[in-house]
């Protein structure tokens, strides 16, 4: 699966958030020069590639959701974030088991994780209200597990999601809203962007 394999903070840089996660430690960089101002176009760009980064979807990908945002009867913008929210890589890492994403999803990748007891290795895969996400026996005895475990108990789970400490199995309470998401993405530059 394609994915961003370029510097982390250049990216984030150009994105506008200079600390974003577990990205907050930033190079100091002399900036003698001055941006010039955005058009709407280009605001409307910025924050589309931003949403993008953020939740690790290419283009096609991120485009297929809005399809499907602008035809789930609300606003499209905030189905488009819960879309987004209710990805299994997502829940991983809003579980608070990962401090990222990219780490939430090679776990997935890996074949790490059962949703309802069925092993999932889809990073895109869409939990629903009342699914239970648990380990795998194998994963159980590796590192990341050991890692998970140890994060789990640091970094605070969402809550729309409860975690069994004890299992380090996780229950998906009910569905995220799109408060839930990333509040740098103004998702009314996004929808404006597709209704050009």
């Amino acid at each position: 699966m394609a994915r961003y394999r370029g510097p982390i903070q250049k990216k984030l840089r150009s994105l506008g958030l200079d600390r974003f996660g577990a990205y907050n430690e930033r190079k100091k960089v002399s900036t003698t020069f001055s941006r010039k101002r955005v058009s709407d176009y280009g605001l409307q760009l910025i924050e589309k590639q931003k949403a993008k980064f953020l939740y690790g979807v290419l283009e096609r990908q991120f485009s297929n959701y809005y399809k499907k945002a602008s035809k789930i009867p609300g606003s499209t913008g905030e189905n488009l974030i819960v879309l987004l929210e209710k990805r299994l890589d997502n829940v991983l890492y809003r579980s608070g088991l990962f401090s990222t994403r990219k780490q939430s999803r090679q776990a997935v990748n890996h074949g790490h994780f059962l949703v309802n007891s069925k092993k999932v290795n889809i990073p895109s895969y869409q939990v629903k209200g009342g699914d239970t996400i648990s380990w795998s026996d194998k994963a159980k005895k590796s590192k990341l597990f050991e890692l998970a475990v140890s994060n789990s108990k640091d970094i605070p789970s969402a809550s729309w999601i409860q975690l069994d400490q004890s299992k380090v199995e996780m229950t998906i309470t009910n569905e995220p809203n799109s408060s839930d998401g990333e509040l740098v993405i103004d998702t009314r530059q996004i929808v404006e962007f597709y209704s050009r």
